[in-house]
């Protein structure tokens, strides 16, 4: 018994440059679903963890009614608790300053504009490296984009070949060219 084989006629490889097509899709679908989850991510409180109590020892500032940052108020989310006021090296009442913000310490009364805080911080760090983690990643998937110019050539040149494969035959299917033992309407001569 013979059996057939299934010919797919007029293809020319069509299959694999729209595979290739799908493949850009779907990689461009998941690289744009992790950028977007892990630029979510980097932003997150959640991920951070609150780090233990540290004391400051008299940190000189100078305080104005509309308040100013301690110097470890550029940390992330810091919490601070005042201790201690002093004016020089005496120690004054701590109703002279106030908290007007977290970490943001405001002259209450007019008496002095230099004072020494000691207080009492915590903060938000990366604790587990999950940060870094998601940083590098975020970072890393983002510059997957910068590959796609290089999957555009191959796909340009697996065209080409697909377009060089597709006049060959057609070439040796005419009769054109010798070698080929058609015979028929086809035939036309031999060059």
């Amino acid at each position: 018994m013979k059996t057939e084989q299934k010919k797919d006629k007029g293809v020319a490889g069509l299959t694999i440059l729209l595979s290739m097509i799908v493949m850009l899709f779907v990689i461009g679908l998941l690289v744009m679903i992790f950028a977007i989850m892990s630029g979510k991510m980097q932003d997150t409180d959640t991920i951070y963890m609150r780090t233990g109590s540290a004391t400051v020892g008299l940190e000189s500032i100078s305080l104005t009614d509309a308040g100013t940052n301690v110097a470890k108020a550029s940390l992330r989310s810091p919490l601070c608790s005042l201790v201690a006021v002093y004016n020089g090296t005496a120690l004054i009442g701590n109703s002279n300053v106030t908290e007007i913000s977290e970490c943001k310490f405001a002259n209450t009364t007019s008496q002095w504009t230099t004072y020494k805080l000691n207080y009492t911080y915590t903060y938000l760090a990366d604790g587990s490296g999950a940060v870094a983690t998601i940083n590098d990643t975020s970072n890393a998937i983002n510059s997957v984009t910068d590959w796609f110019d290089i999957f555009i050539v191959i796909g340009a040149m697996i065209v080409l070949i697909l377009l060089t494969v597709v006049i060959i035959t057609a070439i040796r299917s005419s009769g054109m060219v010798g070698g080929n033992e058609q015979s028929g309407a086809n035939q036309v001569g031999t060059a």
